[in-house]
């Protein structure tokens, strides 16, 4: 184990979380090229028709059982397994349908915008990946409706999606931890977005960066830490000065970390 979260002695994750994220692309991108176009579109064949036969209930059109990109793309994200892919999607899409994600607009989530808590930044990352920003100190699980709350993530996530540049597949989010406290610790919420992103929107996250994560930040982590467990490879902390350095221009920087 080794300690590396720029000044925060307490926050300790595997040394090689770098090396096992780099690894396990790699291994995917040799997995990917296995499989030419016309292999690929025989699985997502298979798996449209077993979704058919078996799942006929579901929705059909753009993000439904009969929608290839986002068959192909779970395909990807199960390795090419059939069964893989058409156990998590199968879930994806009944998520969708019963969270009503396709219903989600700027006016329905309109009271949680006003917040400020959280929102899609108007500039890509250097790297070409559009930003989801969170506000941590505005979220008050106490005077917030968590089910407005989780409306709101999900049309970011959504909106964020649809900023994606040809070629890339990744979002970038950042927290921004400054005057984090208590009563902005919100558990149930947390485990919420993690579920969201990992069965439902699998590999779209490319890093969550905790930016200036306070010490009173230390007893929160150290218990949040199982629940992030499946996204824990893509968390760095960081200093606004490296955010900075290392994610932006200084016409692409977010207002909020200029001063």
């Amino acid at each position: 184990m080794a300690t590396h979260m720029l000044g925060h002695p307490y926050l300790v994750l595997p040394s090689n979380l770098t090396r096992i994220k780099s690894v396990g692309r790699c291994k995917l991108s040799i997995k990917n090229r296995l499989f030419d176009q016309t292999e690929a579109h025989k699985l997502v064949l298979e798996v449209k028709e077993k979704l058919e036969r078996k799942h006929r209930s579901l929705p059909i059109g753009r993000n439904g059982r009969d929608d290839e990109d986002i068959i192909l793309w779970f395909l990807k994200d199960g390795k090419f397994s059939v069964d893989r892919a058409l156990g998590k999607l199968t879930k994806a899409i009944k998520w969708r349908e019963e969270f009503r994600v396709n219903e989600l607009s700027e006016a329905s989530v309109s009271d949680m915008t006003r917040t400020g808590k959280a929102y899609v930044h108007d500039f890509l990352a250097v790297n070409g990946q559009p930003v989801f920003i969170v506000i941590a100190s505005k979220h008050l699980p106490g005077v917030h409706d968590s089910r407005e709350s989780e409306k709101l993530s999900v049309f970011l996530i959504e909106k964020a999606l649809s900023k994606l540049p040809p070629g890339k597949e990744e979002i970038l989010g950042i927290i921004d931890l400054r005057g984090f406290g208590s009563r902005n610790v919100d558990f149930k919420f947390l485990a919420f977005l993690v579920d969201v992103f990992y069965y439902y929107y699998p590999d779209r996250l490319g890093l969550i960066l905790f930016v200036e994560a306070p010490f009173i930040f230390q007893p929160f982590w150290q218990l949040a830490q199982p629940l992030f467990k499946p996204l824990i490879s893509l968390v760095r902390f960081c200093d606004v000065e490296t955010l900075r350095k290392e994610y932006f221009t200084e016409a692409t920087l977010p207002d909020i970390f200029r001063n």
